[in-house]
């Protein structure tokens, strides 16, 4: 999500913790050892734990530090972990759950970033981001974002980094077994639309530049161009790929040789370059090594441990800021730890702490949404979310499809079934046929497709795709 520029993301006041270490002398510059990032991620994980509220909470209102939990997963400490004052009950993972779980959760019209938002650092955190609760889905949040009309974009296809962000969850936050949940289809659609808008100078930005001659040779931003190739990469993109090659490109080219900084739309900053670097993880670049090491001998993790106050952690947002940003504490922490946008959860070390919490089964009674794509076999993609009150712990294929004409958002997702009751395979969806071995068959979380049965048996939580096909 690309942040608002505004004093809400610099304003933030030392935390009494932190004491008289939070303004202790900066580290020299130097080539960073793993040593120094070894020390640079156990003080930064020290800063962010400072952080959190006596209720045990990181999400709240304006710029959210639950983006802390992506850093605490990229560097080793499950967020599970993390409690105030000794107190487990309130560690950072439940508080959040439960946060997640509120009906009025995440504001009063939300947007699709907030809940990629929110897919990212639930997966991060060990909370199976389909599985919150009875009630929340986050993958089926963002499917109703798809823009039907615009196929491959979530959310206004003007606020470009929705749908980047689209690729960063969907295919980031994979299932608890490690499997993409998501069909290739819908990959497909996100990585043409990714690539559409990259600039003539191999980045991107915020807005949309797709079709937009002027947007397409403006100057691209290092953060944004972070999070696009981490989204091919995070979505099966080789980084040998000619899109990804400019993208790396194009972060060389902004690299300032006597730090390692990346010369930023923003000016010189700590996020930008957390931003920058999170891409370059996510693509297998080296940011030390290279075409990231100048000349001067600095890299782009120089700079970020440059502007690092140590022993107690915080970063700087600006070089010539004088206290540390909680914000860009985060951003450059997962990046020095070699994180991208999202992390597997570590298995926590609280006794009788599981790597993973989920809701097990629907609570009859109790609405609650499933994600769902239905691919023609021909281009013709739908992707929705489906409304229902389930009546027991399982529902149907057929029940859910049901629902799905009547309750799916973007509606038209499924017009029609046959059989539209009882028992046996599926013969036509939307109006299409089953014809000789080209067939209806279904996939959950990302199993292998199947025969679609209107029995088959579907879980809280699961991501359902349809497809048509041999």
């Amino acid at each position: 999500m690309s942040r608002p520029r505004t004093s809400r993301r610099l304003a933030l006041a030392v935390p009494a913790t932190l004491g008289a270490f939070a303004l202790t002398v900066l580290p020299a510059s130097a080539t960073s050892s793993p040593a120094q990032i070894a020390t640079s991620k156990t003080n930064g994980i020290a800063y962010l734990k400072s952080l959190q509220a006596a209720d045990g909470s990181y999400a709240g209102s304006g710029l959210s530090n639950e983006w802390a939990f992506s850093a605490f997963a990229a560097s080793g400490t499950a967020v599970v972990d993390v409690y105030p004052g000794g107190d487990t009950t309130k560690n950072a993972r439940t508080v959040y759950r439960n946060l997640l779980s509120t009906a009025g959760w995440p504001q009063a019209s939300p947007v699709v970033t907030d809940y990629e938002r929110g897919t990212l650092n639930a997966y991060a955190a060990g909370i199976d981001p389909a599985r919150v609760s009875a009630s929340r889905n986050l993958v089926a949040n963002v499917y109703s974002y798809w823009q039907t009309a615009e196929a491959g974009y979530f959310g206004p296809s003007g606020n470009f980094n929705g749908t980047v962000f689209a690729a960063l969850s969907l295919r980031g936050a994979k299932t608890q077994g490690g499997t993409q949940r998501i069909p290739q289809a819908l990959t497909d659609s996100m990585v043409t639309r990714i690539r559409a808008n990259q600039h003539v100078d191999g980045g991107w930005t915020f807005q949309k530049a797709e079709g937009n001659p002027t947007v397409l040779n403006s100057a691209s931003d290092v953060d944004m161009t972070g999070a696009a190739m981490a989204a091919l990469c995070v979505s099966g993109v080789p980084n040998t790929d000619a899109d990804v090659v400019q993208a790396k490109n194009f972060l060389k080219g902004t690299l300032v040789s006597g730090t390692g900084a990346f010369n930023s739309l923003y000016g010189v900053n700590t996020s930008s370059n957390g931003w920058g670097v999170a891409g370059l993880n996510a693509c297998g670049f080296n940011p030390q090594t290279g075409d990231f090491l100048t000349g001067s001998g600095k890299t782009p993790i120089d700079f970020l441990i440059a502007n690092q106050y140590n022993p107690a952690g915080g970063f700087k947002y600006k070089p010539a800021d004088s206290v540390p940003s909680a914000y860009a504490s985060i951003d450059a922490l997962r990046a020095v730890a070699g994180g991208g946008f999202t992390a597997t959860p570590p298995v926590p070390v609280t006794p009788g702490a599981p790597q993973w919490v989920a809701q097990s089964a629907f609570t009859p009674g109790t609405a609650t949404k499933l994600a769902l794509t239905v691919d023609d076999g021909a281009g013709g993609l739908k992707v929705c979310s489906v409304a229902f009150t389930p009546t027991a712990a399982t529902t149907t294929l057929g029940d859910v499809l049901a629902a799905a004409t009547g309750a799916a958002t973007p509606s038209g997702c499924v017009t029609s079934v046959t059989p539209s009751s009882g028992t046996g395979t599926i013969t036509h969806v939307n109006g299409k046929a089953n014809s000789g071995a080209n067939t209806w068959k279904v996939s959950v979380d990302g199993s292998a497709f199947a025969g679609a049965l209107r029995e088959k048996v579907i879980n809280v939580g699961d991501t359902i795709a349809l497809r048509w096909g041999a």
